[in-house]
């Protein structure tokens, strides 16, 4: 589901081990409700080396190195100016993300593909706390997400990013 990104391995202060296992998770908001924005969550298990805690101060360093703040402030990654370090690609049915120390890629619900063809773009979240109920390859309930991403403390110990949707060129 993920691996390491090596070009910036030589100019990084994150220790790799420490970010434990990554995963990513694509979903939106009641489309009935008008919640249609596609959000893609990067989070980790909490089970790297050095413990959950090593593991936020790993995925701070993430955020920081990505050009994003924790916190509510949102980078547009679509305006003209930025110049982002993150791509998001969408193809297959599959959300694909690229940006230093991950490439991870995710199937995307139908309503999620719909609302990201629709905005032409996604709002990426990288949460720093620990998610550990969140297992790859198992069943996230709508509960157990609401949960987590209701928390305002996991929602201002987040990077978050606005970014453009790409599709492969043919």
């Amino acid at each position: 589901m993920t691996s390491a990104n090596s070009t910036r391995a030589a100019k990084n202060t994150v220790h790799r081990s420490h970010l434990g296992t990554l995963s990513m998770l694509a979903w939106t908001g009641d489309p009935a409700a008008g919640h249609d924005m596609p959000y893609l969550l990067v989070y980790s298990l909490g089970d790297g080396d050095g413990g959950p805690a090593a593991g936020v101060a790993a995925l701070t360093g993430v955020i920081e190195e990505a050009g994003l703040r924790v916190g509510h402030e949102m980078t547009d990654a679509t305006a003209g100016a930025v110049n982002s370090p993150i791509r998001l690609l969408v193809e297959g049915g599959q959300a694909v993300l690229n940006m230093p120390y991950l490439s991870a890629q995710c199937p995307a619900p139908p309503e999620w593909l719909a609302a990201a063809e629709a905005r032409g773009h996604a709002h990426l979240m990288i949460g720093t706390l620990p998610w550990p109920a969140a297992t790859p390859g198992r069943p996230v309930t709508e509960e157990v997400v609401q949960a987590y991403l209701g928390d305002e403390a996991t929602l201002l110990a987040a990077g978050h990013a606005l970014l453009p949707v790409s599709r492969l060129r043919g």
